[in-house]
């Protein structure tokens, strides 16, 4: 299993390099925010896994993956780095300090019934200038968690979460449901530091394509 891990990462390391350099001619802002946090812990995984802790390892490691890959070409920003609890507003006040291009928001999500499984991205409701252009980065993620790691795609859905109703006309903004902790295969590979690695180098790879179309 440790193999096939391995393999997997170096699978994807070796199609990024592929398309390196084939976009992100400017420096694209991009604020990664990792959910909950502090007294937060967010949904319980079944294996004992807090959501706030998965979320905060994703999010490093695409600042790490962001600097050995990309030279730091991304700006990338994190709402919180630490265990701390960050209010929502605080969260998006920082995407429109910084100018974002991006916003992403990431989770885990939970469910009293023990199959479901897949990801989900959410969209705000409402409407904004970058209404179609979230909708597009949300089924870009989705393509690039299911092509490349297996994932179900369980669409990109509309939601009025604070977060994205304060971001909404700031800039492209999606919040991730990475997958159930509630499901035992799905919190098994979030609980694997290599395959959280390989998690974090496709949403980037997804942010990497999003961002050569639509430049």
């Amino acid at each position: 299993m440790k193999t096939a891990k391995n393999v997997i990462f170096l699978l994807l390391v070796l199609q990024f390099c592929s398309i390196f350099g084939q976009s992100l001619s400017e420096r694209t802002i991009v604020v990664i925010d990792p959910g909950h946090g502090g007294m937060d812990s967010g949904g319980l995984g079944i294996n004992g896994m807090m959501e706030k802790d998965i979320v905060l390892q994703v999010a490093y490691e695409m600042v790490n993956l962001n600097e050995v890959f990309f030279n730091d070409k991304m700006d990338i920003y994190l709402t919180r780095y630490r265990d701390t609890l960050v209010s929502l507003s605080d969260r998006a006040k920082l995407a429109k300090g910084l100018k974002a291009d991006l916003f992403i928001s990431l989770h885990c999500n939970r469910s009293i019934n023990p199959n479901a499984s897949g990801v989900e991205v959410y969209a705000y409701q409402g409407k904004s200038p970058f209404s179609n252009t979230s909708v597009w980065l949300g089924y870009g993620l989705q393509k690039e968690l299911n092509g490349k790691l297996g994932f179900k795609s369980r669409g990109v859905k509309f939601a009025n979460f604070q977060v994205l109703r304060e971001t909404a006309g700031v800039c492209p903004a999606v919040l991730v449901e990475l997958g159930f902790l509630s499901h035992g295969d799905e919190a098994e590979y979030l609980l694997e530091w290599q395959r959280t690695r390989a998690l974090a180098l496709t949403i980037l790879i997804g942010v990497e394509d999003y961002c050569a179309i639509s430049n």
